[in-house]
């Protein structure tokens, strides 16, 4: 079939770019027109990716909004961003995308499908009335948005895809598992550990569900037993979400000087080389997390939860260890062991460097999401 229109619909443009990029890229080389929907800005430039050839469209649409009105006007506009394009594919990623688009596409009669599902998120985390009250508010929702006639649901994880399944929301025969949004083996290349006192380095959006209180502790408890490391945060707050720190506690924790506090910085891949330990104590219910793919191809070991997402990244005591969600003095353990065996530590690194070449490569990534789209496309 010959290709036709793509577009890509996302929550955060920035994440567009540092996620996906790579697959709208290819689509373009397979003959894809290609376009891009987003609700906020983020980190990216728009007059990069028109110079590449990808028109963008804003929609209103906030991650963390929760007013019914303003839904329903995200909801209305994708619809009519759809009925203005025409795509005959739509790749819907993250939930806010994939729950309107989904409908929307339905709505719109849109040829086919892609609904990303990188991790469950916060909703799928609280297991209080209110978590469950709103999980069974949204189960409608769910269960329409995964009903297309012409549809893939991409899980990054065999927990997430039971979790659906299993709540009657999704269809077994719909879902694709692929291994995360890949990482780029010559961007972020192996290289031998630097000499000096081991770095511990967490990079992610400031969170409190990304483990930042914990690493934080973990830090202060291993401060207090001499330990000698340094320890780096690596990310900004988000304040979209409710869930992030604020500037004021990240100035306290610069103040206090148990972490080092790096802000949003673009040179993950040389600040990972400067590393000795990657740590994401995440309870965030993630997909398969991208800084543990590009840790692993760095050749740093992994210290991660074992929680749904975290624990698929890593091969247990080969790549990396495990510790419980939320439990600081076990986390603070394993750290403790990876930074007081240094050869063991290198060695799960080179492991898990060729774990990363066996299943994280972005190639391989790339390949399924274009054999995704031709299938839709020949049915459309």
């Amino acid at each position: 079939m010959k290709p036709g229109k793509l577009l890509i619909l996302v929550n955060d443009l920035g994440y567009f770019v540092s996620h996906r990029l790579a697959i709208a890229l290819a689509a373009q080389q397979a003959g894809f027109t290609v376009s891009v929907g987003f609700g906020e800005l983020g980190n990216a430039n728009i007059s990069s990716l028109a110079r590449q050839g990808m028109h963008t469209f804003p929609v209103p649409m906030r991650r963390g909004g929760v007013n019914p009105f303003a839904e329903l006007q995200s909801l209305f506009s994708i619809w009519r961003l759809f009925r203005r394009l025409r795509p005959e594919l739509v790749h819907l990623v993250t939930i806010k995308p994939y729950l309107y688009g989904g409908i929307a596409a339905r709505f719109a009669r849109v040829g086919g499908v892609v609904s990303a599902v990188a991790g469950l998120g916060s909703v799928f985390v609280r297991q209080d009335y209110r978590g469950r009250l709103l999980r069974v508010s949204l189960y409608p929702l769910f269960y329409f948005a995964f009903r297309h006639k012409n549809q893939r649901v991409i899980v990054q994880n065999q927990h997430d895809r039971d979790v659906l399944a299993d709540w009657g929301a999704l269809e077994s025969r719909r879902v694709c598992l692929l291994r995360g949004s890949g990482v780029d083996l010559s961007k972020f290349t192996y290289s031998a550990p630097p000499k000096g006192p081991p770095v511990v380095s967490l990079a992610a959006r400031l969170l409190r569900e990304k483990g930042i209180l914990e690493f934080v502790a973990a830090a202060r408890l291993l401060r207090a037993r001499a330990v000698k490391a340094r320890f780096w945060l690596i990310g900004e707050p988000d304040p979209g979400n409710p869930s992030s720190l604020t500037e004021q506690a990240l100035s306290a924790l610069r103040d206090e000087g148990i972490v080092e506090a790096l802000g949003y910085r673009k040179d993950i891949a040389a600040l990972y080389a400067q590393s000795h330990i990657v740590c994401l104590p995440s309870y965030y219910r993630e997909g398969l997390p991208r800084a543990l793919l590009e840790a692993a191809a760095s050749g740093r070991a992994v210290v991660t939860t074992d929680a749904p997402g975290c624990r698929d990244a890593i091969i247990p005591n080969e790549t990396g260890l495990l510790a419980p969600v939320r439990n600081t003095e076990k986390l603070a353990e394993a750290l403790q062991w990876l930074i007081e065996h240094p050869k063991e530590r290198a060695a799960m690194g080179r492991a898990g460097r060729a774990l990363a070449e066996r299943e994280f490569a972005i190639e391989k990534i790339v390949d399924q999401h274009m054999q995704i789209y031709q299938e839709l496309l020949s049915k459309c």
